[in-house]
């Protein structure tokens, strides 16, 4: 993964290299979030909860190559630093699914909406695998990071859409104006406002998923278009994933592909960080 290690988890923390910074931060889950830690070498960047970030350096942006990428992160006050190593292991799967709908009958590349898209890092790798994306998030400052990324890859000449918007408000506008797309990959969070675009609408995964999913399916015309789900909220497993998206589609949950989001570090521990499902589409 280029610039990115797990170097190692447990206790409730993970120890991660992104590039020349070592950052030690919290996990909420985790198969060894009980087993206390192993002695961990002093980090660059330490989150602590309710206190905040602390460093010996500037809490300067830096830059990182991640599967010819290459991305700014800054530390954020959510623990964050700008992109979720675990979404990697989705990119193959989804520059797959691109590429085996090149070219389209009308010539035009594939159309792929990316909702919750946060900072572009999988905007980017659907741009580079040749498809034109609608990049959609109810953040300001998060589309405005994702097209800093675009720029410092090389991509900001692709087809891409810089869009702040409510997500479930932005699918249900596009089914009305009868757009639809070769796929769609969605983040959602457990929680959240839908900004200004949104009439200040709240987010919940738990009583909202089922509806955005509905108009996911609606807007890939049903089992046809590729559907890629992740979700870090517990509870919302696998299999609980995979029956929304399958009920959604009308396709068996048995058909989908799903799983945890999981991190190997580089001391043997397993690091879960959510779960995925998906559908590729049908043949």
């Amino acid at each position: 993964m280029g610039d990115y290690e797990l170097i190692d988890a447990g206790g409730g923390l993970r120890l991660e290299r992104f590039g020349n910074r070592v950052v030690q931060r919290p996990h909420a889950a985790g198969d060894d979030a009980d087993v206390p830690r192993r002695a961990w070498p002093p980090a660059d960047l330490v989150y602590q909860p309710h206190v905040g970030w602390r460093s010996e350096r500037p809490l300067d942006p830096w830059r990182v190559g991640i599967d010819n990428l290459t991305l700014e992160l800054r530390p954020t006050d959510s623990a964050q630093v700008g992109l979720f190593p675990e979404h990697t292991r989705s990119w193959p799967w989804l520059e797959a699914r691109v590429r085996e709908r090149l070219p389209r009958t009308d010539g035009q590349p594939p159309t792929v909406l990316n909702l919750f898209a946060y900072t572009g890092a999988t905007t980017l790798v659907l741009a580079a695998a040749g498809a034109s994306v609608a990049h959609v998030d109810a953040a300001r400052p998060s589309v405005a990071w994702a097209r800093r990324n675009a720029e410092l890859s090389g991509l900001a000449d692709r087809p891409i859409r810089w869009l702040v918007d409510d997500a479930s408000s932005f699918a249900e506008r596009e089914l009305r104006r009868g757009r639809r797309y070769d796929g769609v990959v969605l983040d959602p969070p457990t929680y959240g406002h839908g900004g200004q675009r949104g009439r200040g609408r709240t987010w919940r995964l738990e009583s909202d998923l089922d509806d955005l999913l509905a108009a996911c399916a609606a807007l890939v015309d049903g089992p046809a278009g590729f559907i890629l789900l992740t979700a870090h909220t517990t509870g919302f497993g696998a299999d609980r994933l995979g029956a929304a998206l399958g009920g959604a589609l009308g396709v068996a949950d048995g058909r989908l592909e799903k799983g945890p989001l999981r991190l190997q570090a580089t001391s043997g521990a397993n690091l879960d960080l959510g779960a995925f499902a998906r559908w590729p589409g049908a043949p």
